[in-house]
C-alpha cells in the first residue's frame, strides 16, 4: 500500500482554480490524485474564471449548505461594445453596438444603480435546471426558453479602472449571482453592449484567495499526509441543517 492509499481525508481545501478548468475538473483531480472517495465543491466557478474554489473532502461533504449561501467576492474586467451568447469572452459575439459616447459619469451612475437587491435572468449558458434539464444543454441545441428571474443582492460594486472599452471592477454578491450576466445587463443599461472579459473570485464566504493553493502546488504534494497539513476544519459534530444538499461532481 502506498502513501496515497493510507487513511482517510476529511476537511476543507481552498483551491485557486485556473482558467480553463471546470469545477468538476478540480474535484476530479483532487479525488484521483489523493485517492479520496468524496470530493465536492461549495459553489461552482465558471470554466473561464479563476480563483477561490472551496472543496469539501470526506465527511465534510455533509456541511456544504454552510458555505453555499455565503457571499462571493470577485475582481473582473468587462468590455463594452459586444454581446456574446454566454455573456463572457467564451461565447460567440451576437451583437455589436457603439460605446464611444459612453462617459465615465454614465458608467459610475449605472453601476451605482446596480447595488442592492434586483432581479436577474439566468443566462441560457448556465447550470440552472428547468424541468430537470440544465439550461446549458438546451443552449447547445440552439434553444432559448423562458426561465424565471432570480433575486440577487449586489452588496458592493466598485470601479477599479476605466480604460474604455474596458472597465475593471470589484463586486461582492449573493450566492447564485452570475457576474457575467451582471456585465451584460450593465452594458444594456448604458445603451450599448458588454460582456465579461476576465473574472477572478477573490473570496467565498470567509475563505480568501491568499489562503488558496494552486493546482501546480497540489501536484507537488507526495502524500495524503502532505495534503492534510493544508486542510481547514470546522466542528463537524454540529447538526447538519435539514434539506442540505451536497454538490458532488
Amino acid at each position: 500500500m502506498n502513501q496515497l492509499e493510507r487513511g482517510t481525508v476529511n476537511g476543507i481545501l481552498i483551491v485557486d482554480k485556473p482558467a480553463g478548468w471546470t469545477s468538476h475538473d478540480v474535484c476530479h483531480f483532487v479525488r484521483k490524485r489523493f485517492c479520496i472517495s468524496k470530493v465536492g465543491h461549495a459553489g461552482i466557478l465558471d470554466r473561464t474564471a479563476r480563483g477561490v474554489l472551496v472543496l469539501l473532502l470526506g465527511h465534510y461533504t455533509k456541511l456544504s449548505a454552510r458555505f453555499l449561501n455565503q457571499a462571493k467576492e470577485y475582481e473582473g474586467t468587462m468590455e463594452l461594445g459586444a454581446k456574446t451568447t454566454t455573456h463572457d469572452a467564451a461565447g460567440e459575439i451576437i451583437e455589436r453596438a457603439p460605446w464611444d459616447k459612453t462617459t465615465e459619469d454614465d458608467i459610475r451612475a449605472v453601476m451605482d444603480s446596480f447595488k442592492g437587491e434586483r432581479d436577474q435572468l439566468p443566462p441560457m449558458a448556465s447550470a440552472v435546471k428547468l424541468g430537470g434539464v440544465r439550461l446549458y444543454k438546451l443552449a447547445r441545441q440552439g434553444k432559448e426558453v423562458d426561465r424565471p428571474m432570480k433575486m440577487i443582492h449586489v452588496y458592493e460594486l466598485e470601479i477599479r479602472r476605466i480604460e474604455l472599452p474596458l472597465i475593471d471592477f470589484f463586486c461582492k454578491v449573493s450566492k447564485g449571482t452570475y457576474v457575467r450576466t451582471l456585465a451584460n445587463d450593465i452594458g444594456t443599461e448604458l445603451g450599448t453592449h458588454a460582456h465579461l472579459k476576465e473574472l477572478r473570485r477573490t473570496a467565498s464566504g470567509v475563505f480568501r484567495i491568499g489562503e488558496s493553493l494552486s493546482v501546480d502546488f497540489l501536484k507537488s504534494l507526495k502524500s495524503k499526509e502532505d495534503l492534510k497539513r493544508y486542510l481547514k476544519s470546522l466542528p463537524i459534530e454540529q447538526p447538519v441543517p435539514s434539506g442540505e444538499i451536497f454538490h458532488q461532481e
